[in-house]
């Protein structure tokens, strides 16, 4: 390590081109006594023991990073993200805080909005952050800083320099700054593994999750070794991974790929390599991998120290492997639940009650929860909108014991949503005052919108029950996108405001994809306090049938074309870009006609009322609204399902439920191309459309109708994903978090039945 530090101190002395060239050197020579450790060491595929497999059965994980060095790799940042946001994959990036550029924050939003991750790159990106211990604490101080501004939750040093006793003075969730085997780094000995693992806390410190890169680092192939052979050895050691289910790992620093378009500086190598890389990893691994982020590796790891087990590095999958831990930003570590498993439940004589600010039951996922806890045996009640004279005020169904408020929903300013969500945080938090004096409930389950809405709870939560937030929607972004609200404005900063107010006094956060899980984690809460419980039909209902081949492989012109739209009926959920679009093949396709269900509204009229100006008022039909038996009913006899949402930062998180609905029943899915969507889902599963864009979504509507035998493929690629998130699925994630939140409760519980426990909130 000494000369280590020598060379840092003097390598800004000597030439970049000398010093580029005297490392070639050095690497040949390396190269030529390394051939048994690199680029495979096969020891380091051995599995930890009682390693459980990654998640949804995917055979490898994969993890796309980027370590930003200099202005030019700033400079080009977007542009890689794009590029990947093309293929459906999602990265990281970690930037230098004090290095050759200043980090736009600008520009960490625009990445965390669009589903990427952002982390934290050594301090100043010279190599002397380890040079002394004393060192390292001071400058430990300014990169935890940097870390709670930017809500990071990772860390990589410069140049792989690691001391990883020393990075426990850090506030992350992971590291990422070892590998399993590169002799040509400047500390060239490995961790020895391709799997992630946790490095136990000492002293009184946390730990924290390892991620090893397994894949050689771009700058090694292409400029160190000058390999022709480099997609060969990263492909070649990605097979090897695969084989081994390991963890493949890849460092792309956005400095050296040079663009088509931009001028090549030394050192660089075409994007294209990295294009041809991606592309190849996707098509022969189609619904293999788990393409996932370091936070979402460093989530999926349960390191035991939250439950006072002792945990050593590479054993963390030895014990019980059904939860997950990260360090949140006091510090603390806490473990919630990252896979659902068969486990005994122990809810039968539980007492719930759900809040809702909708009609139950129309509304699909507080009645799927609902009737879950009610399956398990829990007493479950539901206090939701009474909207109107006809619906009884109280009723049972399915077990479900359900109170209604009489207050009807009024679409309006922000002054009218403001007085319609107090008036029912106020109703809903009195009745739930008075219920909790007769019996107390062991868990209250709120439902957003309004996220406030959770402090409905409060009087159940200071005599012991526990909180689950259930956020449905974002509900800043929402805003934004139905207001046309700036992100700076002043309700937007209100908003979120209140929502990380809520988040921190619920127990435990469910949201419904993995976009939304990023946005929270960033912002507002702790990644190990969310758990994503996905919004998939229910398959009682919505019962799995297999896509029909057609007849003839020539789409028949003289039948007709059913296209279905079914949902809300609201301007960003784009009814008008499927119309405009529909418009558009009418001519060539005369048989094309779009069904539409739903709630009528003004929005709705202002379409209809279009159409038939456009002359299109055959074409149209508009059929009500419908319970979800009926909506099975109709999908069965279209031919295809339409996701048009207009482009909103709103639509861009949401993965609509429509599409589970469609796949369900056989039926192809013409959705935009959006993170929330292509965290799941990729142009082999949907036909995807860019999103707003009413010319393109025309040109994928005329693709279908053209190409019938290749989409009942699409549909059965997309039915795989469909069967890997089923509610029965989902269903078991749920229970087993509200069971394990009320066993952790069960010590104090005892003590909550002479007292209110207050303390369970304040001591946080």
């Amino acid at each position: 390590m000494l000369l280590t530090h020598l060379y840092y101190r003097i390598k800004r002395f000597v030439p970049w081109r000398i010093r580029f060239a005297l490392r070639r050197i050095h690497a040949g020579r390396i190269l030529k006594n390394s051939g048994d450790i690199w680029p495979i060491q096969k020891s380091a595929g051995s599995k930890p023991a009682d390693w459980p497999g990654w998640p949804d059965w995917k055979r490898f994980a994969l993890v796309l990073t980027h370590d930003v060095e200099g202005r030019r790799g700033l400079d080009c940042v977007k542009q890689l993200a794009e590029l990947e946001m093309e293929l459906g994959f999602r990265s990281s990036f970690n930037f230098v805080p004090e290095g050759k550029y200043k980090v736009p924050s600008a520009l960490r939003r625009w990445l965390i909005d669009h589903g990427f991750e952002v982390g934290v790159h050594d301090l100043r990106h010279d190599g002397r952050l380890y040079s002394s211990r004393k060192t390292f604490r001071r400058k430990a101080h300014r990169i935890n800083n940097y870390l709670k501004e930017w809500n990071a939750l990772g860390f990589r040093s410069g140049f792989m320099l690691r001391n990883l006793d020393w990075i426990q003075d850090l506030n992350i969730c992971y590291d990422a700054s070892t590998f399993d085997t590169d002799p040509f780094e400047p500390q060239p000995s490995g961790v020895g593994t391709i799997f992630p693992f946790y490095v136990k806390g000492t002293n009184g410190r946390e730990g924290y999750v390892e991620l090893p890169y397994t894949l050689p680092q771009d700058s090694t192939l292409f400029f160190l070794l000058k390999n022709r052979n480099a997609q060969r050895i990263w492909q070649d050691k990605l097979d090897w991974i695969a084989e081994c289910g390991g963890m493949a790992l890849v460092i792309v620093h956005p400095d050296y790929l040079a663009f088509e378009g931009k001028p090549d500086a030394f050192p660089s190598y075409p994007a294209a390599h990295y294009v041809e890389f991606l592309t190849w990893l996707k098509e022969k691994y189609a619904g293999e991998y788990w393409d996932a982020q370091p936070a979402q590796i460093a989530k999926f790891i349960r390191p035991l120290a939250a439950q006072g087990e002792s945990v050593d590095r590479m054993t963390a999958f030895d014990t019980v492997k059904n939860s997950v831990a990260c360090k949140n930003r006091e510090g603390a570590l806490i473990a919630t639940s990252r896979k659902p498993q068969a486990v005994p439940l122990q809810l039968a004589g539980k007492r719930a009650v759900a809040i809702v600010y909708s009609n139950y039951p129309s509304d699909p996922r507080p009645r799927r929860a609902a009737e879950a806890l009610a399956r398990e045996g829990a007493s479950v009640e539901v206090i939701c909108l009474r909207e109107t004279d006809n619906e009884p005020q109280h009723e049972i169904i399915h077990g479900v014991n359900i109170t209604r408020v009489t207050l009807k929903r009024r679409r309006g300013g922000k002054l009218t949503y403001t007085v319609q969500y107090g008036s029912f945080i106020l109703l809903a938090g009195a009745i739930l005052a008075g219920r909790t004096i007769g019996r107390r409930f062991d868990l209250v389950h709120v439902h957003n919108m309004p996220d406030v809405l959770v402090f409905s709870a409060l009087i159940p939560k200071l005599f012991g029950a526990k909180v689950i937030l259930d956020l449905h929607d974002p509900m800043p972004e929402l805003m934004m996108t139905i207001f046309r609200l700036r992100e700076k404005s002043y309700a937007v900063r209100i908003l979120k405001i209140l929502e990380k107010w809520s988040l921190r006094f619920a127990d435990a956060v469910i949201t419904v994809n993995e976009a939304c899980d990023k946005v929270f984690s960033s912002r507002s809460c702790a990644c190990e306090k969310i758990t994503v419980v996905m919004n998939s039909p229910d398959e009682e209902i919505f019962r799995l049938r297999e896509p029909s081949m057609p007849a003839s492989a020539a789409p028949d012109i003289s039948k007709p074309f059913v296209l279905m739209y079914h949902g809300s009926l609201v301007e960003r959920h784009g009814l008008d870009l499927a119309v405009k679009a529909l418009g558009k093949i009418k001519k060539t396709i005369p048989g094309a006609e779009l069904r539409i269900f739903g709630r009528t509204t003004p929005f709705l009229e202002q379409v209809l009322e279009s159409a038939r100006t456009a002359g299109l008022g055959e074409a149209i039909r508009y059929l009500g609204p419908k319970n979800l038996e009926q909506i099975v009913a109709a999908i069965r006899i279209c031919d295809a399902g339409v996701i048009p949402n207009k482009k909103s930062i709103f639509t861009e998180l949401n993965t609509p439920t429509r599409i589970f609905e469609y796949l369900s029943q056989g039926k192809l899915v013409i959705a935009p191309r959006a993170p929330g969507i292509l965290d799941y889902f990729g142009p082999q599963e949907l036909v995807l459309f860019e999103l707003g864009d009413a010319e393109d979504l025309a040109a994928k509507m005329e693709y279908v109708f053209r190409h019938p035998v290749e989409m009942v493929r699409v549909v059965e690629r997309g039915q795989k994903v469909y069967r890997a998130h089923k509610w029965s699925t989902e269903r078991l994630r749920f229970v087993s978090l509200v069971d394990g939140l009320l066993k952790a409760a069960g010590r104090s519980a005892g003590n909550a039945r002479e007292g209110p426990a207050i303390a369970s909130w304040e001591s946080r």
